[in-house]
C-alpha cells in the first residue's frame, strides 16, 4: 500500500492536489499585505485563477525538498524539508485568509468548489502564529525522519547488531519460530516510543490550526473532505464495515484455527479468541499474505508461484551482468557484488515495465522518459532512504516518479501495479487546474491501481508468463480467493481503526496518557488482534506505523478496498465480460480503458458521487461487489468453521506477562 508524497503537510486529507506540496520561492506572502492588498478588487474567479497559477508555479520546491528528505535521509535534508514545508504552510494560510473575503459572494460553481477545496487541501492545518507554524513543520519533519531511519539494535560495541524495518519484516514473513517473531515484532515497535512527546505536541498544533480555520478539531477537518457533512463519513464507513464484517469474522476464525494447530492453543491465540499480533506475518497485522504456508486451503492447487518466475528473471539478469562485469584483475567478490546490484536494478525495471504494459494495453499513454530516469527503483548503498513505496507528482505537469526499494517478489510486483495507478491518475488530471488535481475523494486515488491488481487473475498471470497455465478446479479457485482475501479482506478493519484512533486523539476523547491503551482497544475491537504481553504507556505503538508519524489520513485505504471492487465490476461490465466476477480480467480491453481514463480525468472537479455514478451507475459506495467476488470463499470458510466459536471478545482480560521470550534491548531505536 502507498501514499502520495508531501508527507508532512500534504498527505492530502480532502482529496486535493496530489502532492500539493510546494512552497514558493521567496517565502510566504503576508496575509494583510502583498497579494491580498494589491488584489483587493479581484473577483472570486480572478482570485482562484491566481492561486492556481501560483500553486503550479511553486509546486516544485517543496516536492523536491521532500523527495530529498525521503531519498537522502540526514539532518540537512530534514532541515531543508522542514523549512520548505514551513513556507508552504504560511503560503497556504495566506491563500485561505484571502479567500474569506469572498464568503457569501456570488461566483461560478467551479470557483466555489475550488475555494472549498483550498480550505481542505492539507492534512496538517498550521496555526497562524509564525513560531508555532515553524514548530509544527520542524516536528513533522522530525517524526518522519525518526520513522525512516528507525532500526532495532541489540548488543553493543563490536557486538552491536541493528536491523531495519525490511529485515524485521522478513522475520515475520518467513520465520515460523515463535520467539524470533516476537523479538522482531517487539523490536520494531521500539521506534515509536521516542515519538510520543513530539506527537502529542504535533496533535495540539494541528488542532489549533484546524480551529483557527473554523473546524472543531483536525479530525473534523479531515472528515469534511467527502462532499457530505463530517458526521456522515463515520456513519458511512460503519455501514460499509457492517457489510463486510461477517466475511472478515470467518477469515479470522479460520486463521485462528490454523495458528492453534501450528503453535498450540496457548500460543496460537490470546485471551478472548484474539489473534497474537506478532504471528500474523506483518508488523501491523494488516496483511496476512505471508502466512500462506499455513493458511493455504489446498497446498499446490493452481500453483501461482509468481515469486519463482521473478527469481528466475533475477538469476538470468545476474548471469548476464556477471559476464559484463568480467574486468581483468577485478576480484571475484567485487565482480559478483557489482553484478548483483546491476541485476537488482534490471529486474526492478522489468517489473515496472510489466506493470506499465497493463496500463498501456488499456490505451493509456506510456510513462514519460523522465519517469525511468528519476524513479528510485532499488535501495542505494550510500545513504539512508525511505523504502516505503510512494508515487510522486513533482510539478503537476508530468514529472512523475516512484520511490521504492524493489525486490523480486510478488508483493513488490503488485505494489508496483498499485503505485502506477497513482501515476496514471496524476497524468490523467494534470490538464486540470491544480486545485482539481486530486482524486474524486482520497479513497479513489488508492483504489485505481488496486482495481488493476484485481484484474491480475491467474489467467492474466499465465498470459504474461508469470505462472504456468492455471488449473481450472474448485481447489484452485479457493486457493486464489484465499490469497486475495489475505490481503484485501484482512486489511479492512485495520483500514478503519487507524483514523478512529486519530479522530479520538484530535477530539480529546483519547488523551496522551491513554494513547497506547486506546490503540490496542481499537485493534481488539476491529481486528480481533492483541499483543501477548502488556503494552503500557511507556510504549507508543501508533508511531510504529508509517502513516501516523507521516500524518497521512487512513480512511482512504478502507474506502479504496471497497471502491476497487465497484470499479472492477464496472470495468468488467464495460469490457463485455460475462461470467463469475472473480475470473474477469479486462487486460487489453480499450473500452474499459476509455471509461477508466475518463473517470481519472475528472480529478476532483466534481463531487465524488457524480464521478462514481459515471463509472458504476451508482452514487453510493457499496461492498456488494466485494462480497460477490468472495462468495465462493465465504461459503468455503463457513463449511471449514462449522462447529467453531467464531468472533472474539474485545473486552477480554489484559494479557498476562508473556511466557515466551521477549525482545532484547528495549532501548529506543536510533533516529537520524
Amino acid at each position: 500500500m502507498t501514499l502520495r508524497p508531501s508527507l508532512l503537510a500534504l498527505a492530502v486529507a480532502g482529496g486535493l492536489a496530489v502532492v500539493l506540496a510546494s512552497c514558493g520561492g521567496g517565502g510566504p506572502r503576508n496575509a494583510t499585505t502583498g497579494a491580498a492588498a494589491t488584489n483587493a478588487n479581484e473577483t472570486p474567479e480572478q482570485f482562484i485563477a491566481r492561486v492556481n497559477e501560483e500553486m503550479r508555479e511553486v509546486s516544485t520546491e517543496l516536492n523536491s525538498a521532500q523527495w530529498l528528505s525521503n531519498t537522502y535521509i540526514n539532518s540537512d535534508s530534514e532541515l531543508i524539508a522542514a523549512k520548505a514545508n514551513e513556507r508552504w504552510l504560511a503560503r497556504l494560510n495566506d491563500w485561505i485568509a484571502q479567500a474569506k473575503r469572498f464568503e457569501g459572494r456570488q461566483m461560478a460553481p467551479d470557483t466555489a468548489r475550488q475555494i472549498k477545496l483550498l480550505k481542505l487541501m492539507t492534512a496538517m492545518p498550521a496555526p497562524k502564529d509564525a513560531k508555532e507554524l515553524a514548530e509544527l513543520a520542524r516536528i513533522a519533519s522530525k517524526l518522519e525522519g525518526m520513522y525512516g531511519s528507525g532500526s532495532y539494535c541489540t548488543g553493543s560495541g563490536a557486538n552491536k547488531d541493528c536491523r531495519d524495518i525490511g529485515q524485521l519484516s522478513e522475520v515475520l514473513a518467513s520465520n515460523r519460530d515463535y520467539a524470533a517473531q516476537l523479538d522482531a515484532w517487539q523490536g520494531w515497535h521500539t521506534v515509536g516510543a521516542p515519538m510520543r512527546a513530539d506527537y502529542t505536541r504535533f496533535a495540539e498544533l494541528v488542532n489549533k490550526g484546524a480551529k483557527e480555520m473554523g473546524f472543531a478539531d483536525a479530525g473534523e477537518m479531515w472528515r469534511s473532505a467527502y462532499d457530505m457533512p463530517p458526521a456522515e463519513i463515520a456513519q458511512e464507513t460503519d455501514r460499509l464495515w457492517d457489510q463486510v464484517k461477517p466475511l472478515y469474522e470467518q477469515l479470522h476464525c479460520y486463521a485462528r484455527g490454523k495458528l492453534d494447530a501450528k503453535y498450540g492453543k496457548d500460543k496460537g491465540e490470546v485471551a478472548g479468541r484474539m489473534l497474537p499480533a506478532h504471528l500474523m506475518g506483518n508488523l501491523w497485522q494488516q496483511d496476512w499474505s505471508n502466512l500462506w504456508d499455513m493458511l493455504a486451503p489446498y497446498p499446490g492447487a493452481g500453483s501461482l508461484d509468481v515469486n519463482a518466475a521473478l527469481q528466475r528473471t533475477q538469476e538470468s539478469n545476474f548471469g548476464r551482468e556477471l559476464f559484463r562485469a568480467s574486468t581483468p584483475g577485478m576480484p571475484a567478490s567485487d565482480r559478483g557484488f557489482l553484478a548483483q546490484r546491476a541485476a537488482n536494478l534490471d529486474t526492478a525495471n522489468q517489473m515496472m515495465q510489466r506493470a506499465q504494459d497493463f496500463y498501456t494495453s488499456l490505451d493509456m499513454p506510456a510513462l514519460p522518459e523522465s519517469f525511468w530516469q528519476k524513479t528510485q527503483f532499488i535501495k542505494p548503498l550510500d545513504r539512508e532512504v525511505m523504502c516505503h513505496a510512494s508515487a510522486w507528482d513533482m510539478n503537476m505537469q508530468g514529472d512523475v516518479r516512484i520511490k521504492m526499494c524493489i525486490s523480486p517478489t510478488e508483493e513488490d510486483l503488485t505494489t508496483i501495479y498499485h503505485e502506477l495507478g497513482h501515476i496514471y491518475y496524476y497524468l490523467a488530471y494534470n490538464k486540470l487546474p491544480p486545485l482539481f488535481q486530486s482524486g474524486a475523494n482520497d479513497g479513489f486515488h488508492e483504489a485505481i491501481g488496486d482495481t488493476i491488481v484485481l484484474s491480475m487473475t491467474p489467467q492474466y498471470l499465465a498470459s504474461v508468463g508469470l505462472v504456468a497455465k492455471p488449473q481450472q478446479t474448485r481447489d484452485a479457485l479457493v486457493n486464489a480467493q484465499m490469497r486475495m482475501a489475505l490481503a484485501k479482506v484482512a486489511f479492512l478493519p485495520f483500514g478503519l481503526m487507524i483514523d478512529r484512533w486519530r479522530w479520538g486523539v484530535f477530539d480529546g476523547s483519547i488523551t496522551p496518557d491513554h494513547y497506547n491503551q486506546a490503540w490496542w482497544s481499537l485493534k481488539a475491537k476491529y481486528q480481533g488482534v492483541a499483543p501477548v504481553s502488556p503494552r503500557g504507556e511507556e510504549f507508543f505503538d501508533p508511531g510504529a506505523k508509517y502513516h501516523v508519524p507521516a500524518n497521512t489520513p487512513y480512511t482512504r485505504y478502507f474506502l479504496a478496498n471497497i471502491l476497487e471492487f465497484q470499479f472492477y465490476k464496472a470495468l468488467c461490465d464495460a469490457s463485455g465480460y460475462k461470467g463469475p466476477l472473480y475470473e474477469c480480467s479486462f487486460y487489453g480491453n480499450k473500452e474499459a480503458g476509455r471509461k477508466y481514463w475518463a473517470m481519472l480525468s475528472r480529478g476532483a472537479s466534481q463531487p465524488w458521487q457524480a464521478t462514481l455514478k459515471e463509472l458504476t451507475g451508482s452514487e453510493k459506495m457499496d461492498a456488494g461487489p466485494l462480497l460477490e467476488y468472495f462468495a465462493p470463499l465465504q461459503a468455503w470458510l463457513q463449511q471449514q468453521n462449522a462447529g467453531q466459536q467464531c468472533g472474539w471478545d474485545a473486552g477480554g482480560p489484559t494479557p498476562a506477562p508473556a511466557a515466551a521470550p521477549t525482545a532484547q534491548g528495549d532501548a529506543p531505536a536510533a533516529a537520524g
